[in-house]
């Protein structure tokens, strides 16, 4: 018996409707309540999608979740044993209207106990008897200091009483012993939308479902072992056995990779079949001068990045590669390089960056390493939305005649009046802070596609590199320029040792007494106040802010004689960028900052970072933040302050941190302590584009033999017209939009 049943589907039991397919809208299959549920809570809109809300686990009667640690204020789905059923009256019913009553029932998984609350349902006495065993959802709150499920949904399990009663028949009793053998599937869910409900409508829909082609070459599944794509589906939803379920796993994973990699490669394949104009140095040219004046040798990783990237660019197709690099690897001499190349042809180079900080700090280092010759000749130019309206000008008109060879500028080198004479090179600095909408049009600002280099500082797993940017060729520079000192890293752990923060302070003022500098950085900018993007926690501990700190280290004894200041998103243009030149020429001793100085900023005489609520920060970003020090003639310092207990999650994140500074390394912890989702976000453009089964983390081996098929596959058949349900496959996988948006970038 089912405590709210999901509605059975409108078809007219007279009617003999044609097979539903994979492309099936659900609005037309389903009742519009369920149909509108669905939609709302998982994006589902047709028969595929709702067959590919697999499950995330499998139970069996007789396994008895546990009670104990429920989470509270979550909907949760439990299986359990029915211990005590009362029905007592509460309150008083007004004359002419019925009782009121409050059911009890008490459940078990053998471990731990859990009241369940039903009003107004003094029947149930009757329905849940002690011995069954059941499904039971609803949202964890609490009662009497305890935990409870108010008004939840129910299944209960066939057969749960003993299967021996006079009642059952022989054949009633090997139908529940099947079921007690049979996994049952456990789906992702909501309060208005219970597991079971889910499965009953997917086996509504798995009964109406017609013949199935297979996306995966008949060939290529034999090679695999793996099952048609039609019985796959049907076992991972209505396994009989753990094998079953296993085996369609299997199935459907490739499956999933597959698609994926034929999206990216035919994308790859797609986007190299355009034409563009070589772009070549020429001897005696702006790149041969710079290399000889370069007071520096190259690393290997750079000559071999540099060497790809050259390559590239001599070639009519348009390059389209994405640079990863350690913090301090050496990214941007390489991308400056690529301009002086472009340069040498005629053309322009524009870099965009995600802040007016980043910009103003790419403009001072480019001019600086080019020397004062080069810079007069290539006039690297700025252009930020906060630029005074007569340097605006004079900046758009360098950049439309062809003055300016080398065009750095944050968001509003997209705006319309920024036109360019020959746009030969995009740089996108740590891409994932735009969107594909704003890459695109800087790109739509060259008269031929232009070639596009991406950058990123935060190191990329090879199997997200795969997954995510399997559409660019892929350079790494891991290898850090010679003659750095390298960073120590320690945590100050305040939840055990809170006394350890005055000696935080007493180190900063050794580092100030040495003649360095330090930067500390907050997770907000004043109380309640946080960077843009991101979300305020009201419930959470108190953050440290900029604000706040700011004034308490002004009045500390031993920073009270130190030149102090802040540096956060809420301030001007103008203030920013003043207050960070004013630091790197030593003016300032102290920068109590946000995240505005992740990335990019180079302070050689800063030698020490304190992060605040370390906690309250990703793996990956707390190494780029590290970067920022140890970037001159002396090792750098970096203290992590956190009152995060030892044990928990973000303590393991930040123990990890301090342990290397393999950035590679830290971003596959990242990528395993993380839901993928969310690491995943910080590379895609937007679009369905969540994984199911697939795990980048644990599924290398997977998506790189999906890689090679799909390779091997679109080379002979770029358009997939020999495989229509592969091709539908992929339609599904990204429609019109997502493709346009991956297109894009």
């Amino acid at each position: 018996m089912t405590g709210s049943d999901a509605a059975a589907t409108p078809r007219d039991p007279f009617d003999d409707p044609a097979p539903l397919t994979l492309d099936s809208p659900l609005r037309v299959v389903l009742p519009s309540g369920p149909a509108t549920v669905l939609a709302k809570a998982f994006g589902m809109a047709t028969v595929g999608d709702l067959l590919s809300h697999y499950p995330r686990r499998y139970a069996r009667r007789g396994e008895l979740t546990t009670l104990a640690d429920l989470p509270l204020d979550e909907s949760v789905t439990v299986l359990a044993e029915v211990i005590s059923v009362s029905v007592q009256d509460y309150g008083r019913a007004q004359p002419g209207k019925k009782a009121l009553h409050r059911t009890k029932v008490v459940i078990s998984d053998g471990h731990g106990m859990l009241p369940l609350t039903f009003f107004n349902k003094p029947w149930l006495i009757k329905t849940l008897r002690p011995g069954m065993r059941g499904m039971f959802s609803g949202k964890v709150t609490v009662f009497n200091k305890a935990r409870q499920l108010a008004q939840p949904d129910y299944q209960i399990v066939p057969g749960s009483d003993d299967p021996m009663d006079a009642t059952i028949s022989p054949a009633d009793a090997a139908q529940a012993r099947l079921w007690g053998q049979r996994p049952i599937p456990i789906y992702p869910a909501t309060a208005a939308m219970t597991s079971w409900q889910i499965a009953k409508i997917i086996v509504d829909v798995l009964g109406q479902l017609g013949p199935v082609d297979d996306p995966i070459p008949e060939h290529m599944r034999l090679e695999r072992s793996l099952l048609g794509h039609r019985d796959a589906l049907t076992l991972v939803h209505r396994p009989v056995t753990d094998e079953e379920w296993n085996a369609a796993r299997t199935t459907l994973r490739f499956t999933e990779a597959f698609v994926l990699q034929c999206v990216l490669v035919q994308q790859h394949t797609e986007h190299r079949a355009r034409r563009t104009r070589a772009r070549l140095p020429v001897p005696g040219g702006y790149l041969e001068r710079f290399d000889a004046a370069l007071p520096f040798a190259l690393t290997v990783d750079q000559e071999v990045t540099g060497a790809e990237i050259g390559r590239d660019m001599g070639l009519t197709a348009p390059m389209n590669r994405l640079v990863q690099g350690e913090v301090g690897s050496g990214k941007t001499v390489v991308a400056l390089r690529a301009m002086l190349a472009v340069a040498d042809s005629g053309g322009q180079a524009a870099l965009l960056a995600p802040t007016e900080v980043l910009a103003g700090q790419h403009l001072r280092s480019m001019t600086n390493i080019l020397g004062p010759d080069l810079a007069a000749e290539l006039m690297p130019t700025l252009v930020t939305g906060q630029l005074p309206v007569a340097l605006r000008r004079k900046a758009l008109l360098r950049t439309v005649s062809g003055q300016a060879r080398i065009v750095i500028g944050t968001h509003a080198l997209l705006s319309d009046t920024v036109k360019f004479f020959d746009l030969g090179l995009v740089v996108i600095d740590e891409q994932h802070r735009f969107g594909v909408d704003q890459r695109e049009a800087l790109r739509l600002k060259a008269d031929l596609p232009p070639h596009v280099l991406v950058l990123t500082a935060t190191p990329i797993p090879r199997t997200i590199a795969m997954t995510i940017f399997g559409d660019l060729d892929v350079s790494t520079i891991a290898m850090l320029p010679a003659g750095r000192p390298g960073i120590e890293s320690f945590v100050v752990p305040l939840d055990e040792k809170p006394a350890w923060v005055m000696r935080v302070w007493q180190r900063v003022s050794e580092e100030l007494a040495l003649g360095r500098q330090c930067f500390i950085v907050c997770p907000a900018i004043a109380p309640k106040k946080l960077e843009q993007g991101e979300e305020i926690d009201f419930d959470a501990t108190p953050m440290t802010n900029v604000e706040e700190l700011l004034a308490s280290l002004r009045r500390h004894p031993l920073l009270a004689t130190a030149r102090i200041e802040p540096l956060h998103g809420a301030m001007s243009a103008d203030d920013k960028d003043a207050t960070m030149q004013a630091f790197a020429a030593g003016d300032i001793q102290v920068l109590v900052a946000t995240t505005v100085i992740e990335v990019g900023v180079d302070v050689p005489n800063a030698s020490a970072m304190v992060v605040m609520d370390a906690d309250r920060f990703g793996v990956s970003q707390l190494h780029q933040l590290r970067g920022r020090v140890g970037r001159g003639g002396v090792p750098g310092l970096c203290l992590l302050v956190t009152s995060a207990p030892i044990g928990t999650p973000a303590r393991e994140r930040i123990e990890a941190v301090a342990k290397t500074l393999d950035g590679f390394e830290l971003a596959q912890v990242d990528l395993e302590q993380r839901q993928e989702g969310d690491v995943l976000g910080r590379f895609q453009s937007g679009g369905q584009s969540s994984l199911r089964l697939l795990r980048v983390a644990t599924d290398g081996d997977i998506i790189a033999d999906a890689r090679t098929a799909a390779r091997e596959l679109i080379g002979g058949d770029p358009e997939i017209r020999t495989i229509p349900a592969l091709r539908a496959a992929v339609r599904r996988r990204l429609d019109d939009s997502e493709r346009a948006a991956l297109s894009k970038g």
